[in-house]
């Protein structure tokens, strides 16, 4: 049934539509932090939909909720007030941070990077961005034009100039060997350096922890030092919170606080885990910035009733159950016991990360050459155990990336960790 489906699936699905696995996986069906498949196979999932269920599998809460709202009304547009939307924005707009907020709703991650952009060039009346080498932001035109990672750039072609800046990577690059302060004075000359070379900006846009790029981060204080620099010069900065927010970093609710000594962002994107699987984006901007359209524009899909349904009892139960010091606490006896399982394995670099979005960097051992075929063969040993783990980094793809539901309990942690040892463990 698999391979007739696998068949079916390339007949009329594009070849660059990637598959994980040399055998690929149908889920069928899902329950707290684990998956099925079709033959019936139970596995432990640490990748949630690449970071989108972020919770748990069919939450009681979310599923009461998703059904409700398709027995009133599923849909009616932008056009028509809408209560759930109202609520969601209600609350996303006090937990944001940014002051006189405005939330505008997307159908994904890649809708709000391009939203956050049309906003940022519109506003600033410029069409530069700085942008971070080794990030992602989506799939689009215009977020693939800001992308710093090759493996997810199809075209140099672009409505934007994009200028790339040093820092999103720590253990890597011209920097890799200087101290955390050090790190950022060299990364804010070299953003000073660059900015005398160029015409003014609209803004920065950066992932606090890089998601595709294999969960990689800068010394916590960057981007505050980086604000310093564009405050000054009036240039936005855009954070771009699809995989970091709602507390999944553990320490903070969004990624950008690890760097909010001089406040919070101009402009904040989010996706993936606030829907727990439905699909919901979104913008959070100060009104002036977020109102600065001078042309009709609504969203067919973006905020229609089911979806916020599904947003509000997601982030319900996400506060109520106090999730991000879950992840902080479970995240940090996973990510301690996985590097003391990569102590004693020549090929794994680096484990990093923090909360429950944790990256195992796969290296060809005694060298920083990165190893796909390793990191491939560990993702396939992982699924023979019962795991399922991600891939990433801008570096040929040789990152695993580590991130459950945020429910995740110490019991489980251990099991995964325990698969993930003989995986690594299995490696020649």
């Amino acid at each position: 049934m698999t391979n007739d489906l696998l068949g079916r699936h390339r007949a009329v699905l594009p070849d660059w539509l990637a598959l994980y696995y040399e055998e690929p996986l149908e889920i069928t069906h899902g329950e707290g932090r684990h998956v099925w498949d079709a033959q019936g196979k139970r596995y432990l999932d640490f990748f949630g939909g690449i970071l989108t269920t972020m919770t748990a599998h069919a939450l009681p809460e979310v599923t009461k909720a998703v059904s409700e709202q398709a027995g009133r009304i599923i849909h009616s547009s932008t056009l028509y007030l809408n209560r759930p939307m109202v609520e969601l924005a209600e609350r996303i707009a006090q937990l944001s941070g940014i002051p006189d907020a405005r939330v505008f709703f997307t159908t994904s991650g890649t809708e709000a990077n391009d939203t956050a952009l049309l906003l940022a060039t519109a506003y600033r009346r410029s069409n530069t961005i700085l942008a971070m080498r080794n990030s992602y932001h989506g799939r689009s035109f215009s977020a693939v034009g800001i992308t710093g990672n090759s493996g997810w750039s199809p075209t140099s072609l672009s409505p934007l100039q994009t200028l790339y800046v040093h820092g999103g990577v720590r253990t890597r690059g011209p920097f890799a060997s200087l101290s955390d302060d050090a790190f950022i004075t060299a990364c804010v000359d070299d953003l000073k350096d660059l900015l005398g070379h160029t015409r003014p900006p609209a803004a920065l846009i950066a992932e606090p922890v890089q998601g595709v790029g294999g969960f990689t981060a800068p010394p916590d204080g960057l981007y505050a030092a980086f604000r310093e620099v564009l405050h000054e010069r009036g240039i936005l900065w855009i954070a771009d919170e699809v995989q970091t927010g709602w507390g999944r970093t553990g320490e903070h609710f969004w990624g950008w606080q690890a760097h909010g000594r001089n406040g919070p962002p101009d402009i904040m994107t989010f996706a993936k885990g606030i829907g727990n699987g439905m699909s919901i984006g979104g913008v959070v901007a100060r009104s002036e910035i977020m109102n600065c359209l001078d042309s009709n524009s609504i969203s067919t899909f973006g905020g229609t009733q089911i979806t916020m349904a599904a947003g509000l009892a997601n982030l319900n139960y996400l506060l109520e159950h106090d999730l991000q010091g879950n992840a902080r606490r479970v995240g940090g006896l996973l990510i301690e016991r996985l590097r003391a399982v990569a102590a004693h394995i020549p090929a794994v670099r680096e484990v990093r990360g923090r909360g429950l979005m944790i990256g195992i960097e796969i290296t060809k051992p005694g060298t920083d050459e990165a190893d796909p075929q390793t990191a491939a063969a560990v993702l396939e040993a992982a699924r023979e155990g019962g795991l399922l783990i991600g891939k990433g980094g801008g570096h040929n793809t040789s990152a695993l990336r580590v991130a459950p539901p945020l429910s995740l309990n110490v019991a489980e942690a251990e099991e995964g960790a325990a698969i993930l040892e003989n995986a690594l463990r299995s490696i020649p």
